[in-house]
């Protein structure tokens, strides 16, 4: 197996590790406020099941880069490309930027997200204003997914 290869699993192992921690993170600190809401009001489950869910997206994009990659490189289609080591550095730059912000942003809409569950708790009316807060951390992670496909499918 040649460096090139390693560095480009690196890449894509990366991009499935930190946004999948990233995601679980965010999902269990959202899990915990929504435990204590549904155990108040259980009315209000689909309400902050829903906010909780959010943050796990990100784990979702890094899996889809890790798939794009892999299948880039030829894993997946049974046999690899033959990649040069500058090759193989592009690929694991490419899976970082999901990689990093999957990771960070994860958390921070996990946070948010509870912050959200709060509102709900005492005012349920105001679902669709709550919702807002932890979509907008949604948009860096969905750049920065642009950015990982676009960079990993134009290397070769």
């Amino acid at each position: 197996m040649s460096l090139g290869i390693v560095l480009a699993l690196t890449g894509a192992a990366l991009a499935t590790i930190l946004a999948g921690i990233g995601s679980a993170i965010g999902v269990g600190l959202g899990g915990q406020a929504a435990a204590g809401v549904v155990s108040e009001d259980p009315s209000q489950f689909a309400k902050v099941l829903i906010l909780q869910l959010l943050p796990g997206t990100q784990g979702i994009y890094g899996l889809l880069v890790t798939f794009i990659t892999l299948s880039q490189i030829g894993l997946l289609g049974g046999e690899t490309v033959a990649l040069t080591t500058w090759q193989g550095f592009c690929f694991l730059a490419a899976c970082l930027p999901i990689a990093i912000v999957g990771l960070v942003s994860a958390i921070h809409q996990g946070k948010t997200s509870v912050a959200s569950i709060g509102i709900v708790a005492k005012k349920p009316d105001q679902f669709g204003k709550a919702m807002l807060f932890p979509a907008m951390v949604e948009t860096y992670a969905i750049l920065a997914l642009l950015i990982s496909i676009l960079s990993v499918t134009n290397i070769l």
